[in-house]
């Protein structure tokens, strides 16, 4: 990964304030029930340990923990410095303890099995191939045996051609449900997908979720 900024083949924000107002505007203000969304879609339950991969400003990891409760844990990594003290500052304001750490997908500061569940939200689009393929296997690594996987971001054709805030990614023909057979190699067998549902992001034309068990 050598070369590669903070580690990650990925494409790394640092502009953590104006990215939350850019998520404010794409979601026409509805980013809470967007993250809510994707907690249900996670199926997360009360005392899990949860991961979320390329956390942000930490919205969905702050959104977790209010499903898993006071005896869930929940932890966010980002390879961005910003982002992640941004994540501390709105959990600590929101009075939420939730543990954000700077880290890439690539190389998980964690334990094997310590998750119950990982969330990857509109953030493997990022990453180079190579990067997809390391990560898809450390996100298996940290999950328990039966864990889960939820990935959300861009599917079917075209997809990313919609809005300037994805075109930021390495893949501009990005299709999520492609990453299927990386993720059964890996480890994470597909036990559900299809749609979010909802159109909560603006110019996203088919945004989609795999839904992952390991073992």
């Amino acid at each position: 990964m050598g070369g590669h900024e903070h580690g990650t083949t990925g494409h790394v924000l640092h502009w953590a304030r104006a990215y939350d107002a850019l998520v404010w505007v794409l979601t026409l203000g509805n980013e809470g029930r967007f993250r809510q969304r994707l907690a249900e879609l996670a199926r997360l339950e009360a005392g899990q340990s949860v991961l979320d991969v390329g956390c942000g400003t930490g919205a969905l990891a702050i959104a977790a923990k209010g499903f898993v409760g006071a005896g869930g844990e929940v932890a966010g990594v980002d390879p961005s410095p910003e982002m992640v003290a941004r994540a501390r500052r709105k959990a600590a304001k929101a009075g939420v303890e939730a543990r954000f750490d700077v880290g890439t997908i690539e190389a998980l500061p964690f334990a094997d099995g310590t998750f119950d569940t990982v969330l990857s939200s509109l953030m493997l689009h990022h990453l180079a191939d190579d990067g997809l393929t390391q990560g898809l296997g450390e996100i298996a690594r940290v999950l328990k045996a039966g864990g889960r996987f939820l990935a959300v971001d861009i599917g079917g054709a075209g997809g990313m051609r919609h809005g300037p805030f994805l075109r930021m990614g390495k893949h501009a023909d990005f299709d999520l449900d492609t990453l299927a057979p990386a993720m059964e190699a890996a480890g994470l067998r597909i036990v559900d997908r299809g749609e979010v549902g909802q159109k909560l992001v603006r110019g996203l034309s088919n945004l989609r979720f795999l839904l992952a068990v390991t073992g």
